[in-house]
């Protein structure tokens, strides 16, 4: 009897301890809900950025092409010149004593050539009477000729001294604007001096030189319309200019090939946005960046939020017909303003993804989708 009754009181105890057992089995996590966005293929135009310099459409360096003291200064720096316009003055008394010996020797040589021509008018009634012989009017002849040829070297004597002299004065050879100044008035200057007297930059139109990749001018000539490359580089959409201060200029600029070649050292190939700069307010030397936009077709798009990166790979979670979830990985670039992800491989048109509350989520996971309404956020893309 005793022993029946342990085995009635055990049985007891293991009843009594399943059924408060069982609630804890049954009863698990909350399933949240979480917003889901279906992907729909769609066309967006992106930018790529690209750093760039600027150079004016004629740079020229000013150097004198002889050697004195800088007497004049006539411009300041940043100037707006006009062609013709007179810029320095260089003292060399040197070139002004060339100039008057010049003329002081065509003054001798005029007298000379007068002379034998009297002497030709004085033997020729001579030699027409007979009195003297027609050697003497020969010899007064070539000496004419000789006098002449004097007088012709003095004259080209006196053109170059007048060319050097005129290199003491120099103007300008184009309408721009004026350069640093490196030298003061009083300073010795010369063709063979280590820094130009200034520059003069026309930037009526300027020069944006960027580089791009190989990788990068592949896949645009790819992209472009046109069979050959020169084609392909004409149909490249229109530039915009990106100033230091993070506006953008109004005008747009045409994409240009500026080498030939990929460098073997960098990869790349320089190319030029060719800018209009009728109010001057882009200055050759300035930095800038140059932005060319690029139409994608049929491309997916989620919001930054809605992914996240793990060793280097960027996941997004997608959700399954039985509504789990699944890390999913997505190769992907980012949108001008920084806030969506274009998705190039790892989804597809169809597929849901999770759009908010990621950081919350675990492969795997059981959730209530809550559909957001595609059109209402794609409207707000672009």
């Amino acid at each position: 009897m005793r022993t029946a009754f342990l085995k009635i009181c055990f049985m007891a105890i293991v009843f009594v301890s399943c059924s408060h057992d069982k609630p804890k089995t049954d009863v698990g996590k909350t399933i949240k809900e979480y917003s889901v966005l279906t992907m729909v293929s769609k066309s967006v135009t992106v930018h790529q950025d690209f750093p760039a310099t600027i150079q004016g459409q004629r740079v020229i360096e000013i150097r004198p092409m002889i050697s004195g003291y800088l007497k004049e200064i006539y411009v300041n720096e940043g100037d707006h010149v006009k062609k013709g316009q007179l810029l320095f003055k260089i003292d060399n008394p040197q070139y002004d004593q060339e100039v008057l010996t010049a003329k002081a020797s065509i003054n001798s040589a005029v007298a000379n050539v007068n002379s034998a021509k009297m002497e030709i008018d004085k033997v020729r009634p001579l030699v027409e009477k007979q009195i003297v012989s027609d050697f003497r009017l020969q010899s007064a002849e070539l000496t004419l000729q000789t006098k002449e040829a004097a007088l012709e070297q003095a004259k080209v004597a006196l053109a170059n001294a007048e060319t050097n002299l005129s290199y003491t004065t120099l103007r300008s050879p184009q309408d721009g604007i004026i350069g640093m100044i490196p030298y003061k008035t009083g300073a010795l200057v010369g063709s063979n001096s280590s820094e130009a007297l200034t520059t003069l930059s026309d930037i009526s139109e300027v020069f944006a030189y960027f580089s791009w990749n190989e990788k990068q001018l592949l896949n645009l000539l790819s992209d472009s319309s046109g069979e050959t490359i020169e084609e392909k580089i004409k149909n490249i959409p229109k530039a915009t200019l990106i100033l230091a201060n993070s506006a953008k200029y109004p005008l747009k600029g045409r994409v240009e090939m500026a080498s030939g070649l990929i460098s073997t050292e960098t990869g790349s190939a320089t190319f030029k946005a060719v800018f209009a700069n009728p109010e001057g307010l882009i200055r050759s030397g300035s930095s800038a960046t140059i932005s060319i936009p690029e139409v994608k077709d049929s491309i997916l798009i989620v919001p930054q939020s809605a992914t996240y990166e793990l060793q280097n790979k960027r996941f997004i979670f997608t959700v399954g017909q039985d509504n789990k979830v699944s890390a999913v990985p997505i190769t992907s670039s980012p949108s001008d303003d920084g806030k969506y992800f274009f998705v190039s491989e790892g989804l597809k048109a169809g597929d849901r993804v999770v759009i908010e509350g990621v950081s919350s989520l675990r492969d795997g996971m059981t959730i209530i989708p809550k559909e957001t309404n595609a059109v209402s956020f794609y409207s707000k893309i672009n």
